[in-house]
């Protein structure tokens, strides 16, 4: 089996890196490369249609809307004590940025981490694409999507804790492909398919690792440092992989940390220039507001009727790129949320809401709200970078793209470190620790191909790959929905209402791990008692 997956991985990354090449020469390219490249787009458009169509993005909402209701809609009724764990956790406790396990990493680095592989190039590029395609309305629905999309992730975080074991370096390994093995395992029905499940979607995870995760964002931040600067992508290309490499290559702890620096300052640098925008248009805002809401339900403006057509664009657009962005329901950021020294499951499910929250409700509504206030959609022909380009030119003039294509470099850097992390989880548990340095050394040559090919087709085989690993994460997260929930119940009653302190916690399926964590935890509970004396 594990072979087969070997030779199955390395096949169909020959046949992308091959597609892409014989795609950047189409016009020198022999007739059987052009044939190739033509069955391949086929193949691949068809499988695409499927896993990004209106029936799995129907699946990936409504599984939010299952555990939303299953929960009480969670992420309302107890979104003070959210806000109390995260941001303001961020602020004022300092357990937050701390580790007692020095194999694990701290809450804050798992949100940086998560949010450097989320917050990418399609926060501008994908926000402004869904408005050019799906009109303002969209991004009514990418709200939606991610209001619902934030108990989705919970539900993964919660699950990837819960079933985490330590690997051989005595590190935490996680993920969608642990909880399907080990969680099915008790399911009459299922036990027999979730191994199968759970290789299924480390390999997807492997594939798309290496399109979604490196070569496509590598191949953006070429172009458009190219446009900007003049930099041949080729220099690029082999400085961002002796930068990569130094990081990937010392694990997750170094990428933990590299993130830990960088995603903050370019969140808030990118915010406050959003921000500027805003204020500089701060006139349009009610009426941004007003394009929002109407084109959401297909209203057409100055008209005053209703278009189905419309509002099936802005529905469809809106949910994609919230999946696209967010990514709740793939299954890809648990991999890293698995990997703190947290011990309760529902911390780090609280984690994985409010990452939903920045990177969608924050970031993209922001890129949305600059490019609505300050661009003429109807007169103008810019997409993509160059239509946020244009929205920033409004207020920076001729600075609009060089500051872009600085955005563009750290947003999809700090994805390739994200997902080579998540590349690598998946590698360990296919094929064991030894295989993950040679993973690595694979993924980063792969970021010098990406700097010089042209990679559409490419660009597109790894959007499949990034949507198939939903289909054995959605019904994971399903099957296991009862233990999500009573779980949950356990953590509210000791912890919130604090209305059953003496209830066993849940905090592992293996009971080794569920008595050790219990006595960390005792001995915590001890410490904070024994500082809280000599205070008083």
């Amino acid at each position: 089996m594990k072979k087969i997956m070997v030779i199955l991985c390395l096949a169909v990354c020959l046949l992308t890196a091959a597609a892409a090449g014989a795609e950047g020469a189409s016009d020198s390219a022999p007739a059987w490369t052009q044939n190739l490249v033509d069955a391949i787009t086929a193949g691949n458009s068809a499988v695409n249609n499927i896993v990004w169509g209106i029936p799995m993005l129907v699946l990936l909402i409504g599984t939010g809307i299952y555990f939303s209701i299953r929960t009480h809609f969670f992420q309302v009724i107890y979104a003070k004590f959210v806000t109390n764990m995260t941001f303001l956790g961020i602020l004022k406790n300092k357990k937050v940025k701390g580790i007692t396990d020095k194999k694990a990493i701290s809450q804050f680095q798992a949100l940086s981490t998560a949010l450097a592989a989320t917050i990418g190039v399609g926060n501008i590029a994908g926000v402004a694409t869904a408005i050019t395609i799906g009109g303002p309305g969209a991004v009514f629905w990418m709200w939606v999507s991610a209001f619902f999309g934030m108990m989705t992730n919970y539900s993964e975080n919660v699950l990837g804790i819960y079933f985490r074991r330590k690997n051989a370096q005595g590190e935490w390994s996680g993920g969608a492909m642990h909880y399907i093995e080990n969680g099915f395992q008790d399911k009459k029905f299922f036990r027999h398919i979730g191994k199968p499940l759970a290789v299924l979607f480390s390999v997807f995870c492997v594939l798309a690792s290496f399109g979604i995760g490196n070569m496509s964002q590598v191949n953006t931040i070429a172009t458009s440092m190219n446009g900007a600067f003049g930099i041949p992508p080729l220099a690029i290309g082999i400085a961002l992989a002796i930068l990569a490499g130094l990081v990937i290559i010392g694990g997750v702890k170094r990428i933990a940390k590299v993130a830990e620096s960088i995603v903050p300052f370019m969140a808030i640098a990118y915010i406050l220039a959003t921000l500027v925008i805003l204020i500089m248009h701060i006139q349009q805002v009610p009426a941004v507001f007003a394009q929002i809401f109407q084109g959401a339900f297909g209203v057409q403006a100055g008209i005053g009727g209703v278009s189905g057509v419309l509002m099936k664009e802005a529905v469809t657009m809106g949910f994609k790129r919230g999946v696209f962005s967010n990514e709740a329901g793939l299954g890809s950021s648990v991999m890293v949320h698995s990997s703190t020294d947290v011990k309760e499951p529902v911390v780090q499910g609280i984690w994985g809401i409010f990452e939903v929250f920045f990177d969608t409700i924050i970031v993209c509504t922001l890129t949305a709200f600059t490019v609505l206030s300050s661009v003429n959609l109807g007169t103008t022909s810019a997409e993509g970078v160059n239509l946020v380009t244009e929205a920033f030119a409004t207020s920076f003039h001729s600075a609009a793209g060089g500051m872009l294509a600085i955005a563009v470099t750290l947003f999809a850097f700090t994805t390739v470190l994200g997902w080579s992390f998540y590349g690598t989880k998946a590698m360990e548990y296919l094929f064991g620790m030894k295989s993950t340095i040679y993973y690595k050394i694979v993924f980063i040559v792969f970021i010098v191909v990406g700097a010089v090919m042209k990679l559409s087709l490419a660009w597109d085989i790894s959007d499949t790959f990034n949507g198939l690993m939903a289909i054995p994460n959605l019904i994971g997260i399903l099957v296991l929905s009862g233990l999500v929930i009573k779980i949950t119940r356990n953590y509210v009653g000791r912890k919130i209402k604090k209305n059953a302190p003496d209830v066993k916690p849940m905090l592992s399926h293996f009971e080794e791990i569920q008595v050790w964590q219990e006595e960390e935890m005792r001995k915590e509970d001890e410490a904070v008692k024994e500082e809280t004396a000599v205070q008083a």
